[in-house]
């Protein structure tokens, strides 16, 4: 399962929204996409109906690294670093997908360029973009 979050009216903020619409055509009996937007909580019962063995959550994350830096993000990390913009902390999401799923849960972040208020996603946030999508193209279309 792929839940993607973030806030589109906020730039770069909104890159892991974005990601989910462009991953949901690779959907299929085996992988379930959501695009969460700024309140992923309000899926965790179809999470919970999916019983995924895998949710990768896809989001920006300030990690104090140049814009566009792709980073698989342990759970334990996760308090290290500030997680975009959300009504609930991140932190509580995946606590609770814990302790109702069997899910290995996983954090794929990119540090954000630009998250001002109605601004477009920035070129560099967008070549990381394109390469997590080239990526999941290729590992997903035989999954």
């Amino acid at each position: 399962m792929i839940l993607g979050i973030g806030n589109d009216m906020r730039g770069d903020d909104g890159l892991g929204s974005i990601l989910a619409q462009k991953l949901s055509i690779l959907e299929n009996e085996n992988i379930t996409v959501f695009d969460g937007k700024t309140v992923p909580e309000n899926f965790t019962g179809a999470i919970k109906r999916e019983n995924p063995s895998h949710i990768i959550l896809l989001d920006a994350v300030e990690m104090n690294k140049s814009p566009g830096h792709i980073k698989l993000v342990s759970i334990e990390e996760i308090a290290n670093y500030s997680i975009s913009t959300h009504a609930m902390p991140l932190s509580f999401l995946i606590k609770y997908l814990e302790s109702t799923t069997p899910a290995e849960i996983m954090l794929l972040g990119i540090q954000p360029e630009n998250m001002n208020l109605i601004c477009e996603i920035s070129p560099k946030i967008q070549e990381s973009l394109n390469y997590v999508l080239k990526l999941f193209k290729h590992v997903l279309k035989n999954f």
